[in-house]
């Protein structure tokens, strides 16, 4: 399939004024339309939105966007009548035709080509607000079959394999997977799944994510961050993790590298070296081993979850 980049999300909230205060007071989202209990945010490089909030009952995911090539809707019709994946197309606004479905695992895609450009706001730095999100990054999903799921992308869907995590038995824990040639646009995560572990925004440098976390302390708000500052092994990317009003994870994320290049070799990381998960931070709380948010299904049910095979994780190694 002739998938790009990751290219949206859509969040269930229980209230829309607070999560507005949050992803656009606090963290400077753009708010391009406001049409009742609905909302649609970008970041200042985004030419299209990409975080749809939604006022529900109660807080889930409603899909995973990703922008495909002219072909990519037709080839996604194609792919889902053969596997017999529930799917139907949709529109929204700005985006004339998403082909939605729910994948072999259970998570949420959708998938769209057209769609609505906005005023490029790249350069209009006066005004910016809070720490100056620029664009979605990727997606971090939790899944109790990570060697599956990452072969099955691969193969199905064309992702490329950046990094990996794998223990000594030669099991595989978690991976980061690509299309636009950073380090991943979805991950897969070991644990109870499907669900959503976080999806993350680029910031332009390292002193946006130490503004970010300046934001959260002058806002008395230091109790929505969750991990870091710090540096990952994994991606080498300046991190900090913030739980939005409804416990929706959100990374605030910068300085990953290239891997454009079709040969780039994968690169492994032993679950044993604690380097992989924080180069240097604080120790990660036991909340981002285990909490995430669950996902609907295409009737807006809640989909059930399936405990990981691969239990156990030592204390050490957490």
């Amino acid at each position: 399939m002739a998938i790009v980049r990751v290219g949206f999300l859509e969040l269930w909230v229980r209230d829309l004024e607070r999560s507005l205060e949050f992803y656009q007071g606090l963290l400077g989202l753009r708010l391009e339309r406001r049409e009742g209990h609905v909302a649609y945010l970008r970041g200042y490089e985004e030419l299209e939105w990409s975080l749809k909030l939604t006022q529900a009952p109660f807080p889930a995911v409603r899909a995973l966007g990703f922008k495909v090539d002219s072909e990519g809707l037709e080839q996604g019709l194609a792919w889902a009548r053969q596997e017999g994946l529930p799917h139907r197309l949709e529109s929204d606004w700005g985006r004339p035709e998403i082909l939605r479905l729910q994948d072999p695992f259970g998570y949420p895609l959708a998938f769209y080509f057209r769609a609505e450009k906005l005023p490029r706001v790249l350069q209009n730095y006066h005004e910016y607000r809070g720490p100056g999100l620029l664009r979605l990054d990727h997606l971090n999903v939790f899944s109790p079959e990570v060697a599956k799921a990452t072969r099955y992308y691969q193969e199905a869907l064309g992702f490329r394999l950046s990094e990996y995590t794998e223990d000594e038995e030669g099991r595989l824990w978690a991976s980061w997977l690509h299309r636009k040639g950073n380090v991943h646009d979805i991950a897969f995560t070991n644990g109870e799944g499907p669900r959503l572990h976080h999806f993350a925004y680029w910031l332009p440098d390292a002193m946006a994510i130490l503004r970010a976390a300046d934001i959260l302390a002058g806002a008395m708000r230091t109790d929505q961050i969750e991990r870091g500052p710090g540096r990952h092994g994994i991606s080498n990317a300046m991190f900090l993790y913030l739980r939005d009003p409804d416990g929706h994870r959100v990374e605030l994320y910068t300085s990953d590298y290239l891997t454009v290049d079709p040969d780039h070799p994968p690169l492994r990381w032993s679950l044993s070296d604690p380097r992989r998960q924080t180069l240097w931070g604080h120790r990660t709380p036991r909340s981002w081993f285990l909490e995430g948010s669950p996902f609907l299904d295409l009737e807006g049910r809640p989909i059930p979850t399936r405990a990981s095979g691969l239990e156990g994780i030592p204390e050490h190694v957490i």
